[in-house]
């Protein structure tokens, strides 16, 4: 899933740095911060309806939209992937989250 990402993300990056006519993503730059927070904020919702809807399905396709706005949103706030990924290795390596304590708890 990691080169799929990096290669949405490179894709993204591209276009903003060389928009085509026609391009989603491109109308999403020209449009500006405000309309990628609106499309991140209703993508998060339809994530929420199709997954307490049951639907896998969609649930699945509602999270890739999630996903591929979010990669607009660190494009366009210039926001290296490798800045993320890096957070999300320290906070895998964390300890005392909440999986240690659960394992605490079974233990005792």
């Amino acid at each position: 899933m990691q080169d799929v990402i990096r290669g949405l993300y490179e894709v993204v990056q591209q276009r903003k740095r060389e928009p085509r006519e026609g391009s989603y993503t491109c109308y999403l730059f020209e449009q500006g911060l405000d309309k990628i927070l609106k499309k991140c904020g209703e993508e998060c919702s339809e994530v929420i309806i199709a997954a307490k809807n049951g639907k896998n399905e969609d649930t699945e396709n509602e999270i890739c939209d999630l996903l591929y706005h979010l990669l607009v949103l660190m494009a366009q706030q210039e926001i290296p992937l490798e800045e993320v990924e890096a957070i999300l290795e320290q906070r895998r390596q964390k300890i005392g989250n909440l999986k240690q304590f659960h394992k605490v708890d079974r233990e005792s």
